[in-house]
């Protein structure tokens, strides 16, 4: 009964520290690029780490000079396998671990297209952020404005 107890315990820990996060790089075609997310604002090209969630999402502001700030929301990956492991191991870490960022990206101001990829060799896809997407995320800067 207690080699049980002890192996949910590690199974749980093992989901746990899994879902903490990954390491993203962000980049830009034109240089002079900035890029706010969530609390930080970042000079692109950057890696950066990001945590995995399953319920919350990445809102994003980009600007560079002589072009309109654009808005959205940071497309993030599925992982399936993660999903499988926590309902086979430890069903309450899918609350923490199911969508990553992916390991790169590229942010286009200009075009207003976001592209990713998970492997370097990999070709990009491209997204453009729904009006929907765009509208929330400037509105949570906006928000983020007023309450400094």
């Amino acid at each position: 009964m207690n080699l049980r107890v002890r192996n949910i315990g590690l199974a749980g820990l093992v989901a746990l520290i899994s879902a903490c996060s990954s390491m993203t790089t962000i980049s830009s075609p034109d240089s002079g690029t900035t890029f706010a997310l969530k609390d930080k604002t970042l000079s692109l090209p950057v890696s950066q780490d990001m945590k995995g969630t399953s319920f919350g999402n990445y809102e994003f502001r980009a600007t560079e000079t002589g072009s309109e700030p654009f808005y959205g929301i940071l497309p993030l990956r599925f992982k399936g396998g993660h999903l499988a492991a926590d309902i086979i191991l430890f069903a309450p870490a899918a609350f923490f671990n199911l969508r990553e960022a992916f390991p790169f990206y590229d942010i286009d101001v200009k075009n207003g297209v976001i592209r990713y990829k998970n492997k370097a060799t990999d070709g990009w896809i491209e997204y453009k952020p729904k009006p929907e997407e765009a509208a929330r995320a400037q509105n949570y800067f906006n928000a983020k404005t007023v309450a400094k």
